[in-house]
């Protein structure tokens, strides 16, 4: 780390402990982008772990922040009394671009949209995939030069998880990168580089809208044709899917494009990352390869792909002495309870041989629980694998340059060099 990098990290442990409690706003973006908000989740973990949020701190209203780590497993498993509708992010959905999708829908139409896709991430199809993510790894690898800088994230993270994408939905191979813009663009706050005119909410729709357009010739293609093991053949032939409209269509397009690419693609840069701020973790895994799928674990938790996940009270509720209203907003900030230290031994180092690797919360838990975290594992898994029998180090050369999101926690770019292959 750098000494700029501490020096802002010291700015923001004593501003999180000197501002009044009620100013703190962990949904502040920038704190993500500059990666100083643990201070501030420290101090509510402590002071205030069910803490709302005024409504003139936020531009999308008030807001509870659930910080600690069983709070958040309380709230995430009950959804009696938290519903998923109308949005899983801060922001309500507009009247006029309202998108469906099934991780923001309550039972039984959740279960049912869930079901239809859930067999192209089963345990059988993972087997099946296995080979051709592993000489897809091993070619990406091979091609990577070796003594000069390149960027981790575009090089490998974007690649290997847009392959993935693409396979997964039987996309066109060279159109692959229209999946990670589409990811890109849907998720990206409105001062993001993606935008370039001075109306950022209707260039996002019209990217969106390009999107459903192009999914919607593969879906009129698969619906004629014999049911193949495709996300979109799926969709268009399951009971539950097959009579959706445009928005809903979109809206469960978006859901697994994000879903398939930024918890894996930022795990993966995020491994890197933490390699080389935890070098002794590094030794342990090379003396030790069987340590990996612990490893993999681990960085899904140290790392936290998605910082946070929302719900609305269906009733007045009450949580951590505090009660919460019928239609209040509920974030769960899985990123905070991750580094819940009641819970989780020594949370904000990276060891990847804890006794319990796979006790985090970023998957969430209950009937939203992330559908394709086996396949997120299977793919960091066979990286690492793939790494550790090519290249003696990986080094990370300047602090890489983090999303402005305080949503999707994730990496623009990271610049390493690798000296040597094995």
């Amino acid at each position: 780390m750098s000494d700029g990098a501490v020096d802002l990290k010291a700015e923001a442990r004593a501003r999180a402990y000197s501002m009044p409690l009620e100013d703190i706003n962990v949904a502040d973006p920038e704190l993500f982008k500059t990666d100083t908000q643990w201070p501030y989740f420290e101090r509510l973990r402590k002071e205030d772990p069910v803490h709302l949020h005024p409504a003139e701190h936020h531009e999308n209203g008030a807001f509870w922040s659930v910080t600690r780590y069983n709070d958040i497993m309380a709230v995430d498993t009950n959804h009696g009394d938290f519903s998923s509708e109308p949005s899983i992010t801060l922001a309500d959905p507009m009247d006029d671009f309202t998108l469906p999708m099934f991780i923001a829908m309550d039972q039984p139409k959740h279960d049912m949209q869930r079901k239809t896709v859930s067999p192209a991430v089963s345990p059988q199809s993972l087997h099946l995939m296995e080979p051709l993510i592993r000489s897809r790894i091993q070619h990406t690898l091979d091609n990577l030069p070796i003594g000069e800088p390149f960027d981790w994230v575009d090089r490998v993270s974007i690649e290997l998880t847009t392959q993935m994408l693409a396979t997964l939905f039987d996309f066109p191979f060279e159109d692959r990168r229209k999946l990670t813009f589409w990811s890109d663009v849907a998720t990206a706050d409105n001062s993001s580089k993606h935008f370039k005119t001075d109306d950022p909410e209707m260039e996002r729709r019209g990217y969106l809208f390009e999107c459903v357009d192009y999914f919607t010739r593969l879906w009129n293609e698969r619906v004629n044709a014999e049911p193949k093991g495709d996300l979109i053949s799926m969709l268009a032939h399951g009971e539950a899917t097959r009579n959706m409209d445009r928005m809903e269509y979109l809206g469960n397009l978006i859901l697994l494009i994000v879903g398939g690419n930024d918890t894996t693609r930022n795990s993966m840069t995020g491994s890197v990352y933490a390699m080389n701020q935890f070098p002794d973790q590094f030794a342990k895994l090379k003396a030790n390869p069987d340590l990996i799928p612990s490893m993999v674990a681990e960085t899904i938790r140290w790392q936290t792909p998605l910082a946070h996940m929302r719900r609305t009270a269906l009733r007045d509720v009450e949580l951590g002495g505090k009660t919460i209203r019928k239609g209040d907003k509920v974030v769960m900030w899985y990123v905070s309870g991750n580094r819940d230290d009641e819970v989780i031994e020594n949370p904000n180092s990276y060891i990847i041989d804890r006794e319990r690797p796979r006790q985090h919360l970023s998957f969430g838990f209950g009937i939203h629980r992330c559908v394709g975290n086996r396949l997120a594992e299977l793919q960091l898994k066979i990286l690492w694998e793939e790494i550790l029998q090519r290249f003696p180090e990986i080094q990370v050369v300047s602090e890489p340059e983090r999303i402005y999101s305080a949503f999707v926690k994730g990496y623009e770019s990271m610049q390493v060099i690798i000296p040597s292959r094995l």
